[in-house]
């Protein structure tokens, strides 16, 4: 096991459901609108925008899903479990652009709608690093780490993805919101340990 000590303090975000959207379906859902950036993200690029859509699935829907850019090859919804109880679809976990076999929804935005035939998941929790912050650890791309928090409870999740990509990945730690429930308040809470799979890349 590898204790974090004072090594490294590592950020721990939340993420809300959101979507990324193909230039396509961003076009049917708000027409000639351009993308309008709300703020900034960690991740170097990445931006919430002031457009959002409502999500509707067999049973439900939620709406002001918030457009997450830039604009991607393929739409994907990300959503926390208690989302896909609500909208009635049956959770599919997945590392982000793993697609395949995930269910589909169907989107409302402005101007028009859009009926997917995939691109519902739920995001596996994932620790970004720098390639050099992840070496430090023994860790790479893709590996597999169960990370243990210390909050209101202290929780360990297994099987959380390393993203570690140069110029692409910054340090922090990105769990959902059921995730975080589990855990309690953040407001003080901190890692203190990770933990390498021994499946390594290949636990999922």
């Amino acid at each position: 096991m590898n204790k974090l000590g004072g090594q490294l303090t590592i950020p721990i975000e939340v993420s809300a459901r959101h979507i990324h959207l193909s230039e396509a379906d961003f076009r049917e859902l708000f027409g000639e609108e351009p993308i309008a950036v709300k703020r900034k993200l960690s991740q170097p690029g990445q931006f919430s925008a002031e457009q959002t859509v409502t999500v509707r699935g067999p049973q439900g829907e939620i709406g002001n899903v918030r457009l997450v850019g830039p604009l991607r090859d393929e739409t994907q919804i990300e959503l926390a479990v208690s989302d896909c109880r609500k909208l009635g679809i049956d959770p599919h976990f997945a590392l982000s652009g793993m697609l395949n076999g995930s269910p589909g929804a169907f989107l409302i935005g402005p101007t028009g709608s859009v009926a997917l035939g995939r691109g519902a998941i739920v995001a596996l929790a994932h620790l970004h690093m720098d390639p050099s912050e992840a070496s430090s650890f023994g860790l790479v791309h893709l590996d597999h780490v169960t990370v243990t928090i210390r909050g209101a409870r202290t929780v360990s999740l297994h099987n959380v993805v390393v993203r570690a990509r140069e110029g692409v990945d910054k340090l922090s730690l990105h769990i959902d919101i059921d995730e975080a429930n589990t855990i309690g308040s953040l407001e003080n809470a901190s890692i203190i340990s990770l933990e390498k799979s021994a499946c390594g890349s290949g636990c999922i």
